[in-house]
């Protein structure tokens, strides 16, 4: 079998991936899924670290606008989103027979452990999937930029973002059928176009430390496999 070209990932799931086709809430038939793709990740030796969103359940950004929460607030609420995700994904794997950790940036000592960088290095060392949650543990920061963030702080070789779609394209292409896909791009590119497949903050974060970026359909069964193989799937921000 062809050997892995990563040894250490981090993936990046927005909470819309959990719903499935509900739309909203976690869908278990959907956490299974995910599990199992990172349980067949994992059997190649490789070590996984995830930041999971939480906009399934609540997004801090959409309440700011609709129900005039105050923007802190609302991003805290955002954040202990992220931690229900994070606590399905763990019972999630853990029921397959793949040990696992949930490390949050906002201490809650009954429910998780507090993110510490080291531990979580050793953790997955010890061959355990690593859950990051309750994203940097500050308002007016995505979740996006914590998974640039702990990708770099864990020395992660790429960062892995999985959608709904194939990859980056120029508009959206649900709405839109013509839109065009996006094999390679630079960062510097990404910012210029306004792609919003991730803030530009994160992508700064990840440019300045030379942290490769793909964007892939994580629904699709054996893409995460696939990448991790080195087959060409998504796009690579680079």
């Amino acid at each position: 079998m062809k050997q892995p070209k990563f040894k250490r990932i981090l993936l990046k799931l927005s909470g819309e991936a959990f719903s499935g086709e509900k739309g909203h809430g976690i869908d278990s038939n959907v956490c299974v899924h995910l599990a199992e793709q990172i349980r067949g990740v994992k059997k190649l030796g490789i070590e996984v670290a995830l930041v999971v969103g939480g906009g399934n359940i609540f997004r801090g950004s959409q309440a700011f606008g609709e129900f005039q929460i105050e923007r802190t607030v609302a991003d805290y609420m955002g954040m202990l989103a992220t931690v229900l995700n994070g606590l399905a994904l763990q019972n999630a794997l853990e029921n397959i027979g793949v040990p696992t950790r949930v490390l949050t940036a906002i201490e809650m000592n009954k429910i998780a452990e507090p993110y510490i960088r080291r531990r979580a290095i050793r953790h997955l060392e010890k061959k355990r999937v690593v859950i990051f949650v309750a994203g940097t543990g500050n308002p007016y920061f995505t979740t996006d930029t914590a998974a640039a963030l702990r990708s770099v702080e864990i020395e992660a070789e790429v960062l892995l973002k999985g959608t709904k779609v194939d990859g980056v394209y120029s508009e959206d292409p649900f709405k839109n059928k013509k839109a065009v896909f996006f094999k390679k791009l630079s960062y510097i590119k990404v910012i210029n176009k306004g792609l919003k497949i991730m803030d530009a903050t994160a992508i700064t974060l990840c440019m300045e430390n030379k942290v490769p970026i793909i964007v892939f359909n994580f629904i699709k069964k054996n893409n995460l496999k696939n990448i991790v193989l080195d087959k060409k799937i998504g796009t690579c921000i680079s």
